[in-house]
């Protein structure tokens, strides 16, 4: 694999764990945007795995969640099964 494309499998990963823990605090995305500076739409796109979140941006939302920011991380990866070929 490419290096985009395990940018974008893990992003994926990254995503569907930062929905977890989302649900965990707010029923629905539009309650972070009710407590944050991200509207629905952009914050949609980090749990699809479609944006690319600043560290600022892991910060915040962290923050918005309770949750240490080490939480949107955990979750499993297989770089066996990404490997990066180039």
């Amino acid at each position: 694999m490419n290096s985009k494309e395990v940018l974008e499998a893990y992003m994926k990963a990254f995503g569907e764990n930062l929905k977890k823990v989302r649900i965990k605090e707010f029923e629905h995305m539009s309650d972070v945007a009710k407590h944050s500076a991200y509207n629905k739409s952009n914050y949609n796109k980090f749990e699809l795995g479609k944006g690319n979140p600043t560290i600022e941006s892991i910060l915040k939302i962290a923050s918005v969640l309770k949750v240490d920011p080490k939480e949107l991380f955990n979750f499993e990866f297989d770089m066996e099964k990404h490997p990066i070929d180039d």
